[in-house]
């Protein structure tokens, strides 16, 4: 499983688009799925209170991928001859918060509103330029998509 994974991250990193450095900016520490769940709480009064859990979701998601990764301690990825194209705040790497925030964001939003599906395209694009970026494995970000999933599926919408 380690060289497929390996294998693929090398793949990833040589035909990623650069678009992902932005990607990953916006992805960080929940950033765009606080202030779009934000902007929704103030335009839709009569879902605000959903809203609002939607943008408070992705910067607690994060919170908790931490703990998971203090469990894990998998060191993020090395590959001679592409190093990382980004920073993060830890050296570790399994799962990516980019996709558990995303993925758990981007899945409460459907359940508040159905019309909300195209998060999932955001989700997918943020969740796929870690790899390219050299923060994660494909494995890391695939792991966070599904405890994100699992996360915006479990979250109450309302207090």
């Amino acid at each position: 499983m380690h060289d497929l994974d390996l294998n693929l991250l090398r793949w990833m990193r040589t035909h990623g688009q650069g678009v992902a450095v932005a990607l990953g900016k916006a992805g960080n520490n929940g950033l765009v799925w606080f202030l779009l769940g934000g902007a929704l709480a103030i335009l839709d009064s009569s879902r605000w209170e959903a809203w609002l859990i939607c943008a408070l979701l992705g910067p607690l998601a994060i919170g908790l991928n931490y703990g998971i990764k203090l469990l894990v301690k998998r060191p993020r990825p090395v590959l001679e001859g592409l190093p990382p194209l980004g920073g993060a705040p830890s050296s570790l790497s399994f799962p990516s918060a980019h996709a558990t925030s995303s993925f758990a964001v981007a899945t409460a939003m459907v359940r508040v509103d159905p019309a909300m599906a195209g998060a999932f395209v955001v989700a997918i694009a943020l969740a796929l330029g870690r790899p390219y970026l050299g923060m994660h494995y494909p494995s890391d970000v695939l792991a966070g998509a599904f405890i994100g999933v699992a996360l915006g599926l479990l979250v109450p919408l309302s207090l």
